[in-house]
């Protein structure tokens, strides 16, 4: 029996930005703007839904107003009650990047796995935290993760996360197949120019070296007062071939849904025994330091 998944990512602008409004107001505007794309998805029967990076804001990382702190939220709390809620309304596994607050001071970019019928099944640190000028300031606002690489066992597949800037490093990709990943959920914030040659590259390439399928999400618009480039959108799937199957536009709000069998892991894997041929004994650098 095939195990066909019904898949979605939304890629999103936002409503208000800084200085259009109280912390508090921009980030319940960008979350009533998801609310129906959230219903189209459980509407269209998607099983496992990922938001974009920080899906309730603007990308702040470009300036240092430390403001934007208090959009940090602990977890479980009022954001993830109000997505267990439409997980649990729709059947459907939601993944959603949010700015965690452990306690005050202490402050990660995380995303939350919330099962089908509404359970936190955990949450996945961003490990990787970038200081690239110009633009991408994130140690002043990110602690590094401390959680690992987990893979979640939703009701559909089993899920690992990776958040934007870890896609440049395969070391923790890899570690997600090992670790079981059928799918891996990539939502990114990047804009046109710096890295976008890359998009297209390193993602389906984790995809082919780990036999997995990947879901890899990107904002889209300019943000002021930032205005650090255009969030060129283009969010898409990718399977164990490292082929993209299906992708959004560069300039629009949208809600991109794809089906695929996970039985092409299998298949994949089958041929290309890259997990079989592995020589992680001969591997010493990659952890010296």
């Amino acid at each position: 029996m095939s195990r066909k998944i019904k898949s979605g990512l939304i890629q999103m602008s936002v409503p208000k930005s800084e200085g259009e409004g109280t912390i508090a107001e921009i980030k319940e505007a960008m979350i009533q703007k998801h609310i129906p794309f959230i219903e189209n998805a459980g509407k269209q029967g998607v099983q496992i839904l990922c938001l974009q990076e920080i899906f309730y804001g603007p990308y702040f990382c470009p300036g240092q107003n430390n403001e934007w702190y208090k959009s940090a939220e602990s977890i479980p709390g009022k954001t993830t009650a109000l997505m267990q809620e439409l997980a649990k309304k729709h059947n459907m596994v939601i993944i959603v990047p949010m700015y965690e607050q452990e306690m005050p001071g202490v402050l990660y970019n995380t995303a939350v796995v919330i099962d089908a019928d509404g359970t936190i099944l955990g949450k996945y640190r961003k490990n990787h935290i970038p200081h690239v000028a110009p633009g991408f300031y994130e140690k002043y606002f990110f602690k590094p993760g401390n959680l690992g690489y987990p893979v979640f066992q939703t009701r559909f597949a089993k899920v690992g996360v990776y958040i934007c800037y870890d896609r440049h490093f395969p070391e923790g990709a890899r570690e997600l197949g090992l670790n079981g990943a059928e799918i891996v959920y990539n939502p990114s914030a990047t804009v046109a120019g710096l890295s976008q040659y890359l998009w297209k590259l390193e993602q389906p390439a984790h995809a082919a070296a780990n036999g997995y399928f990947m879901g890899c999400i990107n904002r889209v618009g300019i943000e002021k007062p930032w205005n650090i480039g255009k969030f060129y959108g283009s969010s898409y799937f990718v399977d164990p071939r490292g082929q993209i199957f299906s992708q959004a536009s560069e300039d629009n709000d949208e809600l991109l849904v794809a089906e695929f069998d996970l039985d092409l892991i299998d298949e994949v894997r089958s041929v290309w025994q890259f997990f079989r041929d592995r020589r992680p004994e001969t591997y010493k650098k990659t952890v010296e330091f």
